[in-house]
């Protein structure tokens, strides 16, 4: 096995059977330089000197670099190997190729924003998809309805106003946001709707309740209805909706999770999330969820984040995620959300509405599923 040297080989030894032994050296180490000799691993972090006593073990006493004449007619000067030092969170995780296959160009993210435009659901009696998005506080919902209606204003905007808490719920209200685009566009507003609602808490009595996430996802809650776990949505509520057409009803539910958290979140949440993806899913509502904040997660995918889909830390991140909303993986989606930018990024609105489309999916299996 060969050393690793960062210095110059110097003269030849007078032993023809002497080894030198393993070792550390951080200093210059005299080297053995007969032909039949042959190095021991270890690790060389100076010049090679050599070894004149054929008894003598090698010295790991810090010796001045050998300038004799000897090294002229030993070993040619080796080249020095510069060490680069890089954090584990930068590369050493990143995979040679995409755990999930993931293109990035200009053309892709034209397809993508033309998709949503022209999506429209499969039903006569809707006009518009209704998502609902549900998360921990400070998770990212507003802050990522803010980041879609940008992708498609062509600039950074914050519509959905974002709190900068993240123990209290900046929304209280139940408020839903139909996507437009800009300019000569902005009047051509989109089918998607995307509804915020205060954030779940750690218990019942500090967030939004799964009572009132059901009334939501049912249509009796109306739009503007102030949430509070003391008041509960019924039919003495003001705006209450007793009889929701299919149009008023949410169709899609998305799940927000921040990954910088999500080994952390308190077992409460888990068992929130879970009763109320089986109390949703026996509404025939599909269920997907966005792991956000992911340049947070990894700091390679921070400073590009094309590598999102190469970070092993972001895959474990999601795993994590999954068994917090007892979801498979592949209904969950990473994005990362405009907070602190004043200009786009094509690279993340390509994240942003590959999200988009693929929560659209999902609403067309509910209108499939609940066909007029």
């Amino acid at each position: 096995m060969a050393f690793a040297s960062f210095g110059k080989a110097t003269s030849s030894d007078t032993n023809s059977s002497s080894k030198p032994e393993p070792g550390f050296s951080f200093g210059p180490i005299r080297s053995v330089t007969n032909s039949s000799s042959q190095p021991e691993p270890g690790f060389l972090f100076g010049p090679v000197c050599s070894v004149t006593n054929s008894s003598s073990k090698p010295e790991t006493d810090l010796l001045p670099a050998a300038t004799s004449s000897d090294t002229k007619s030993a070993h040619k000067p080796q080249k020095v190997t510069k060490k680069i030092n890089f954090s584990p969170l930068d590369f050493s995780l990143l995979l040679p190729n995409q755990w999930r296959n993931m293109d990035w160009s200009e053309e892709v993210k034209e397809t993508l924003l033309e998709s949503v435009r022209s999506f429209k659901p499969a039903s006569e009696s809707v006009t518009e998809a209704r998502i609902l998005l549900i998360g921990p506080v400070g998770a990212g919902k507003s802050s990522f309805i803010s980041s879609v209606q940008s992708v498609f204003s062509g600039r950074v905007i914050n519509r959905a106003m974002v709190g900068s808490s993240s123990s209290t719920s900046f929304t209280k209200k139940l408020r839903s946001f139909n996507i437009r685009g800009a300019g000569e566009k902005a009047d051509e507003p989109t089918a998607l709707v995307l509804c915020d609602v205060m954030g779940v808490g750690e218990g019942e009595s500090t967030g939004l309740t799964l009572h009132d996430a059901l009334s939501v996802i049912k249509g009796h809650a109306p739009e503007g209805h102030q949430f509070s776990p003391e008041q509960p949505i019924g039919a003495d509520t003001v705006g209450y909706m007793r009889k929701p057409s299919t149009k008023d009803k949410v169709h899609c539910v998305a799940f927000v999770v921040d990954g910088s958290k999500v080994g952390s979140y308190a077992k409460s949440f888990g068992t929130t999330f879970q009763q109320l993806r089986e109390h949703i899913s026996n509404l025939g509502v599909h269920q997907v969820a966005l792991l956000t904040h992911v340049d947070q997660v990894c700091k390679a995918t921070g400073s590009d984040i094309t590598q999102v889909y190469k970070s092993q830390t972001i895959q474990q991140a999601m795993v994590k995620a999954g068994a917090l909303l007892g979801m498979a993986t592949s209904y969950i989606v990473p994005v990362k959300n405009y907070c602190s930018e004043l200009d786009l990024d094509e690279n993340t609105d390509i994240l942003l509405l590959k999200a988009v489309d693929h929560i659209l999916q999902y609403v067309n299996l509910y209108f499939q599923d609940n066909s007029d």
